[in-house]
């Protein structure tokens, strides 16, 4: 059973295991700089359905099926399902868990949501509630662009800090099957935060105030050193939203300058196209799932935090001119912790 460490923070006394983990990503992840990392990938936006979100939801679908395939079980084997996404009614889970047949917990965090699952599914493995549970995203450039933005037949040019949506799933199976795996020691859940940003394609700023607080808070709760572990991973800040993470963080007496990755920004390297990187939520899923446990199991990194962040506006909210309000969610993964 999880101990409350702090105000926002929980201990695993016995820290889920992350048993196996999948990635899928579109074609301009794939040709990023990461990849070959991803699982299974695919060139044609629509990946021969007949619609985006048909082939957002065959994304999600495939990212846990191969999660499950890879840890030898089965979806009967599977006592929750934690996913959204971020289309409305989380349609893309909804539907994926219909197909599954697996009990399904739908989530909305936004961006932040793969930690939320991260969070809820080792509650939940921690608890003695289940012994096996499955924790997975989604996100695809054209679903979220016609949602949230503007229908993709304007071509509307976007802005200097805009992000780019990923094309992108990751799902990872907790278990309370003790081995050699990395674990999920600690979580800190973040409070919504808002800093007045109403500028929807500047999400960076809009955000990176809440990835503050809750890595500061974790570090504060836990009472770890800035140094303490070898990657602390931003969901999709991009590259501005981590500048001003950074100075941000430094403001307050931390410095992670040396150990800070933000997924947004590492996903489209190199890509000339893309302005301030990439969010959604399969941008830190796919990112999660296909590069840094990857990472860990094979020696190169043994201790990590994940820290998801989320804008939580709507398309009606910024047409009445709302702010956006934003989150965080914190979780640290250690190796070799859950034997």
């Amino acid at each position: 059973m999880g101990q409350r460490i702090g105000p926002k923070t929980v201990r695993f006394t016995s820290p889920p295991n992350i048993l196996s983990f999948a990635s899928v990503a579109g074609k301009a992840e794939k040709d990023g700089a990461y990849g070959l990392c991803f699982d299974t990938t695919f060139d044609d936006g629509l990946w021969g359905e007949k619609t985006y979100e048909l082939a957002e939801r065959k994304m999600l679908k495939t990212a846990i099926e191969s999660a499950i395939e890879k840890a030898s079980l089965k979806a009967d084997d599977i006592s929750y399902l934690f996913g959204g996404d971020l289309l409305n009614q989380i349609i893309s889970s909804g539907f994926a868990a219909r197909e599954l047949g697996i009990p399904f917990i739908g989530l909305y965090g936004a961006c932040s949501t793969m930690a939320e699952s991260l969070i809820l599914g080792a509650m939940a493995v921690d608890g003695g509630f289940a012994q096996y549970a499955v924790c997975a995203t989604s996100s695809h450039f054209a679903t979220a662009e016609r949602q949230f933005r503007n229908p993709l037949e304007l071509g509307t040019p976007k802005t200097p800090t805009s992000q780019n949506t990923a094309t992108a799933s990751g799902a990872t199976v907790l278990t309370s099957v003790r081995g050699q795996y990395p674990a999920i020691t600690h979580a800190t859940t973040g409070r919504v935060v808002d800093m007045g940003i109403k500028d929807v394609n500047d999400m960076g700023a809009a955000m990176a105030p809440a990835a503050t607080e809750t890595i500061i808070c974790h570090f504060e709760e836990t009472q770890r050193k800035d140094d303490y572990y070898d990657a602390v991973i931003t969901g999709d800040l991009g590259t501005f939203g981590s500048e001003l993470f950074i100075k941000l963080a430094k403001d307050s007496g931390h410095d992670f300058s040396s150990v800070h990755k933000d997924c947004g920004a590492m996903i489209y390297e190199g890509n000339p196209h893309v302005n301030c990187g990439g969010s959604g939520c399969g941008c830190g899923a796919s990112m999660l799932n296909g590069y840094f446990l990857k990472e860990m199991l094979g020696g190169r990194l043994s201790k990590i935090l994940f820290v998801a962040t989320g804008a939580l506006h709507s398309p009606t909210s910024a047409l009445q001119g709302e702010t956006v309000p934003s989150i965080a969610h914190a979780v640290s993964i250690e190796m070799g912790c859950g034997q």
